[in-house]
C-alpha cells in the first residue's frame, strides 16, 4: 500500500533523561524551535488542541470565527473553553496557516500544518502576535503528539506556561513550586520533545524532497499547490474515489469534512453566507500520498491514477 503519510520511527533510550516529564530536552527544544521560526519566546504543550484551549481561555471575545473545512478538534477546543463558534467559507488555508482570531492589537495564527524557517518574522504583524504549531505524528514536525506556542510577548507566554503546569510556577523540586492560579496538566514531556527535536533537524531536507514531488504533481495535474503537508486534488466524489484508490493499493484521505454539516456543531454555531466553497470541498477534495519517502515508481502510480479521476 502506498501510504498517505510517512511517520519516522525512533528508538529512545529513556535512561538519557533525568526526568521523563521535565528533562532539559524540553526547554532546549522550546529554545531551538523559537529560534527556528524567528520568535523570542516559546512554550510547549502536550497537544496543539490544548494549545488552542489555553489560548481561548485567555481571550475575552466570546465569538470565534473558524473555517468550516477544519479538523473538528479545533471547534471542540474552542467550545470547551467556553466560547461560541461561527463558520466562514475559507477553504484555501488547508495545508498552510491561517488567522484563527484577530484583535486590534494582535492576532492568533493556527499553523498546525506548516513550519517554516523565520515564519514568525514573516507572518506576524506585531510582537504581541501568537502562532501555534502541532507535532501530531503526521505533521511537518511530528512527534508522539505535542504543540508549541510562540510569540515575542513574554507575559503571554509565561501565563500559558503556568496554565500548562497545573497553575504552578515551575521549579525542579516539587516543594519549591508555587500555586498561583488554577491550571491544567498540559505540559510537553521529555519523550515528545526529543522526537520533535530530532524531526525539526530533518525538516529542511524533508521539505526539499517534498518540493520535488510537489513539482511533479503540479506539472502532471496542472495545479499550483504550495503546501509541504498535504497535496489535495478535486474529484467527482471523494468517498467513492478513495475506495477505488485503496483497491489499487493507494491510500488517500479527506482533509476535511465541512463542520457545518455535522449535527454536533450545527447546534453550537452560526455561519455567514451559504458556505458554497466549503460544501464543494466536503464532497470533492481528496488528499493523495505526499511524503518524503515516496519512490519514483510510487509517484508514477499515484500520478497515473489521479489523472484518470481529477476534475478541473
Amino acid at each position: 500500500m502506498i501510504q498517505l503519510f510517512n511517520v519516522p520511527k525512533y528508538k529512545i533510550d529513556t535512561s538519557k533523561f533525568s526526568s521523563l516529564l521535565h528533562d532539559k530536552v524540553v526547554t532546549e527544544f522550546e529554545q531551538q524551535f523559537a529560534e527556528y521560526v524567528g520568535a523570542k519566546y516559546a512554550v510547549s504543550v502536550n497537544s496543539a488542541t490544548n494549545a488552542i484551549y489555553l489560548l481561548m481561555l485567555l481571550e475575552k471575545d466570546n465569538l470565534i470565527g473558524i473555517p468550516s473545512i477544519l479538523p473538528p478538534v479545533v471547534a471542540n477546543a474552542i467550545i470547551n473553553a467556553g466560547k461560541d463558534i461561527c463558520f466562514f467559507d475559507n477553504v484555501s488555508w488547508v495545508g498552510e496557516s491561517y488567522v484563527l482570531h484577530k484583535k486590534s492589537k494582535y492576532q492568533i495564527i493556527d499553523s498546525a500544518q506548516k513550519v517554516k524557517k523565520n515564519q514568525y518574522v514573516d507572518e506576524s504583524k506585531s510582537d504581541k502576535d501568537i502562532i501555534f504549531f502541532s507535532f501530531y505524528p503526521t505533521k511537518p514536525v511530528g512527534s508522539c503528539d505535542g504543540g508549541m506556542i510562540v510569540s515575542n510577548n513574554p507575559e503571554k507566554i509565561e501565563k500559558i506556561r503556568t496554565l500548562t503546569f497545573n497553575g504552578m510556577s515551575f521549579a525542579k523540586n516539587n516543594w519549591e513550586r508555587v500555586q498561583t492560579t488554577i491550571g491544567h496538566k498540559m505540559y510537553m514531556n521529555s519523550i515528545q520533545a526529543y522526537i520533535a527535536s530530532e524531526n525539526l533537524k530533518k525538516l529542511e531536507i524533508k521539505q526539499q524532497k517534498l518540493g520535488k514531488i510537489r513539482e511533479i504533481y503540479n506539472k502532471e495535474f496542472g495545479l499550483n499547490n504550495t503546501s509541504d503537508h498535504l497535496y489535495r486534488v478535486h474529484v467527482k466524489d471523494n468517498s467513492s474515489t478513495i475506495k477505488k484508490a485503496q483497491e489499487m493499493g493507494i491510500m488517500c484521505g479527506i482533509h476535511y469534512h465541512a463542520l457545518h454539516n455535522n449535527k454536533v456543531f450545527k447546534k453550537a454555531a452560526s455561519w455567514s453566507g451559504l458556505l458554497t466553497n466549503s460544501q464543494i470541498e466536503h464532497t470533492q477534495a481528496m488528499s493523495i500520498p505526499f511524503h518524503e519517502n515516496l519512490t519514483k515508481k510510487e509517484i508514477a502510480t499515484v500520478t497515473e491514477f489521479v489523472k484518470k479521476v481529477i476534475i478541473a
